[in-house]
């Protein structure tokens, strides 16, 4: 079942993200979605879970009600589904076209950068430059709310909350190592690891089915945690993989 509710004292993306990430916690919740604009969250749950509950689990500087729905006079037309709902849910593709927008862009200009060349060695290093300062520059857009969204599901990150803050940087940094080819085993020893971590939390959410946002892409784009976010970090260590091997032979 699904419900939605008002949330009162959410100032910035950085308090979206972790009353989310607090009503995702609470027993039999299946997904919690919280929007900031609107000052409300749609929770999913097993079975109904009463508001106080929710209260319980959130910091006193937020209040959540349940929202009250008005009811369609046309509900019961068309086998009661007429007008019911006010929006439609978003397809996994709709939901996932930014993030492919972006991929194809990086992947255009690596193109650019090296048809007239005459070979093709360096083009996976541009790629992975590119990835990391396109995805650390939307990381940094919100800085604040970026750490919360990435801990819940990165192994270091909830471990050692520092890291969440720097990371942004870690990817900055080694984006502009691959563009100015500096240190390139180094930076692709760090790319395994730091992607390495990210893949294996990425993987045990999916294996629980868990619905979270995911911070590829940082929180200004809010993109859900999908097969896409394994596959994205699978490229980029297959390449680092193949490219490390090139530089120690």
């Amino acid at each position: 079942m699904k419900h939605t509710y008002n949330i009162q004292g959410m100032t910035c993306n950085g308090c979206r993200t972790s009353v989310e990430k607090k009503l995702s916690q609470v027993n039999g919740v299946t997904n919690a979605s919280v929007n900031l604009e609107k000052e409300e969250a749609v929770i999913q749950m097993d079975s109904h879970i009463d508001t106080a509950t929710f209260q319980n689990a959130l910091p006193e500087k937020y209040t959540i009600s349940e929202k009250k729905t008005e009811q369609n006079v046309f509900a019961n037309i068309n086998d009661g589904n007429a007008f019911a709902k006010a929006e439609t849910e978003k397809t996994k593709l709709q939901q996932l076209k930014p993030l492919l927008i972006i991929l194809g862009y990086i992947a255009i200009a690596t193109v650019l950068l090296n048809y007239s060349r005459e070979n093709w060695d360096g083009a996976m290093l541009d790629f992975m430059g590119l990835f990391f300062i396109v995805f650390s520059f939307f990381k940094i857009l919100d800085l604040k709310g970026f750490p919360d969204s990435f801990r819940m599901y990165d192994p270091l990150a909830k471990v050692v909350p520092a890291y969440a803050w720097v990371y942004p940087f870690i990817e900055t940094a080694l984006g502009l190592m691959f563009l100015m080819r500096f240190k390139i085993p180094t930076a692709l020893i760090a790319t395994l690891i730091i992607l390495g971590i990210t893949t294996v939390g990425v993987t045990k959410i999916l294996l629980d089915k868990k619905s979270i946002q995911c911070a590829c892409l940082g929180t200004a784009l809010k993109l859900p945690m999908t097969e896409a976010t394994f596959i994205e970090n699978a490229i980029m260590i297959v390449m680092a993989v193949v490219m490390l091997i090139q530089y120690v032979n």
